[in-house]
């Protein structure tokens, strides 16, 4: 036995191909609420498809703090979505993005 390497299925380092669904995450279908609609329209959409469209809301009507690009200043179509708040951090507008939204 001395000298022989014994194999233990898989060589080292490979890794074994499979196909997987998209269960969570940013793949994840989701359904905005009527508040969250007015925003984004009402169709089930991804999770990333909503954060993008969030995004590209953001950005047409200029609600980027010029001095904190990281800041959302809220109007009145984002303002309940954010609770109420004037303004939120990119990072605090995802999590009350969320939320709004059900899973499809």
């Amino acid at each position: 036995m001395a000298g022989e390497t014994r194999s233990r299925g898989k060589a080292a380092g490979s890794r074994e191909k499979t196909t997987r669904s998209a269960r969570g995450g940013l793949a994840t279908p989701v359904r905005p609420d009527p508040t969250l609609a007015r925003v984004v329209g009402s169709d089930t959409m991804t999770r990333a498809a909503l954060t993008k469209i969030v995004w590209d809301y953001v950005k047409t009507n200029n609600l980027q703090d010029p001095k904190d690009r990281r800041t959302i200043q809220a109007d009145d179509n984002l303002r309940p979505v954010f609770g109420g708040k004037d303004r939120v951090s990119m990072f605090e507008m995802t999590k009350l993005v969320n939320e709004h939204v059900s899973p499809a």
